[in-house]
């Protein structure tokens, strides 16, 4: 059995694994943001083992006897996010999440420091980055960084609490700006314009390869067997595109999770940054991919649920689903940068915005105008990845807002090619943790190539596409013409 770990931005999730690529059984734990700001979002990491803790009692519960056939662990994981430590490995203040927007700032003074950056980490500085919240940390919390003896990615930090080893992997380094991705090694440039040198920073594996064994004090108190061992893992886009089986060239999704994703996959690397296009080394040896990320998603339709009082999102999402096609044509036009924005306009600052309200207006309407503001927002990325047209090439689509009919079939007619929702595809990432603990027990890779068997296929509607065609010029006019407003 091979346990995978994915420690989400919502919740930790857990999926137990076996050699045939079987799920036993999955379990999840809850998490909560801090937003002690506007444009913060922060976490304790304290609260990541907690939720570990509690995700562990429920599967062992679920699957007694598959949990004790445990031989590796995955781990997969939101990426960028700073956890500092002091020399004693404790936690120095909350880890600065991967949406949190105070660093703009830092991003200016970094590629000032270090002017080839962008050939170095092939991406632009972006706020996100784990890099330039060091520099704001500098800035602005002097005695703590005075004390910082090492920096980790949130699962990375998982993983110190599993293994005793300070470790990272390739594709969620990629993220902090401290990796000369086509080299997959750390930049020292980079880190001495954080002040930072290579101590600071964890020793670097591939995602299929052995990163530490599990305390045998745990595996005793989790009655797992002794030796479990726990692979490199992967950044959470990294991971679930193993655990959908895009590894190879051309090959992609979707996700709707708490952020908006388009992935694809690459045998080369491409860097795209004047686009604001993301270019990370893969999970896996000898791969890359480049990705266009949102920093809202699947986390807006839940934020106009909560607003409009509905009972849950099922429930929104079926409204959605009964809007004939001229009350979509009437619906307000909606911005979904709820959170900032990266892909393709890179500012921290962009606010989510509702155009064209009128009184009449439903909850329904409201939410089709998100599910349709995200789908543009994912287009927008595609585009500036060079995918300008219609394409018979499907994407696998992934994520918890995947589970909504009604949004795929749009977000199908908004790019243009088929979407397969597959099985279990919105446990992609901790499948993909899974997968990785697998080959770096000796698994082999073709079987990580074949694809999760497909539940529903949505091509792309022609009338819904026309609808949109003729609403994403509004769609894209709003930007330049609100930037400067908020």
């Amino acid at each position: 059995m091979y346990l995978g770990i994915d420690l989400g931005t919502s919740g930790l999730k857990l999926l137990l694994l076996d050699a045939a690529h079987h799920v036993h059984a999955s379990a999840d734990a809850p998490l909560t943001l801090q937003r002690p700001h506007p444009g913060w979002s922060e976490q304790h990491p304290q609260d990541w083992w907690l939720a570990l803790e509690a995700a562990v009692a429920q599967l062992r519960a679920l699957a007694p006897e598959a949990w004790q056939q445990v031989r590796a662990i995955g781990l997969s994981g939101q990426m960028h996010g700073a956890v500092v430590l002091n020399a004693q490995h404790e936690v120095l203040r909350p880890a600065i999440l991967w949406n949190d927007g105070r660093a703009d700032a830092q991003c200016t003074t970094l590629e000032q420091r270090v002017p080839n950056s962008r050939q170095i980490t092939g991406n632009l500085a972006m706020p996100g980055f784990t890099a330039p919240k060091l520099l704001w940390l500098h800035e602005h919390e002097p005695a703590v960084f005075a004390q910082v003896s090492q920096v980790l990615l949130p699962k990375d930090w998982l993983r110190l609490q599993l293994t005793g080893e300070s470790v990272s992997e390739m594709s969620d380094a990629s993220g902090t700006l401290w990796l000369d991705v086509a080299r997959r090694c750390w930049s020292e440039p980079m880190l001495v314009a954080c002040g930072l040198t290579l101590a600071h920073m964890p020793h670097l594996v591939e995602g299929s390869q052995p990163s530490g064994t599990l305390r045998s004090a745990l595996a005793r108190q989790w009655g797992l067997p002794q030796h479990v061992m726990v692979a490199g893992g992967g950044g959470d886009n990294a991971s679930s595109a193993v655990g959908i089986g895009a590894v190879n060239q051309g090959q992609g999704f979707v996700s709707l999770g708490t952020s908006g994703v388009v992935f694809l996959a690459s045998d080369h690397y491409q860097p795209a940054p004047e686009l604001a296009v993301h270019a990370f080394a893969h999970a896996l040896p000898g791969r890359w991919h480049q990705m266009a990320v949102m920093l809202s998603a699947a986390s807006a339709f839940g934020w106009v649920t909560q607003l409009t009082g509905t009972a849950d999102e099922a429930q929104l999402s079926q409204q959605v689903a009964g809007l004939s096609l001229p009350r979509r044509a009437a619906a307000p036009v909606f911005l979904p940068y709820l959170s900032g924005e990266r892909t393709p306009h890179n500012n921290p600052n962009a606010s989510g915005v509702f155009v064209g309200l009128r009184s009449n207006h439903t909850a329904a309407d409201l939410a089709y105008a998100v599910m349709e503001g995200v789908s543009f927002g994912l287009m927008d990325g595609l585009r500036a990845m060079g995918q300008s047209g219609p394409s018979a090439v499907p994407l696998t689509l992934v994520g918890g807002g995947a589970r909504s009919d009604a949004w795929a079939q749009l977000l199908a007619s908004a790019l243009g090619c088929p979407l397969l929702r597959c099985e279990g595809a919105h446990t992609a990432a901790a499948l993909g943790a899974a997968r990785l603990a697998w080959l770096a027990d000796g698994g082999k890779l073709r079987q990580v190539c074949q694809n999760l068997p497909t539940e529903r296929a949505f091509e792309p509607d022609a009338s819904g596409a026309q609808l949109l065609h003729e609403r994403y010029p509004r769609y894209r006019a709003l930007y330049p013409a609100l930037i400067n407003l908020f």
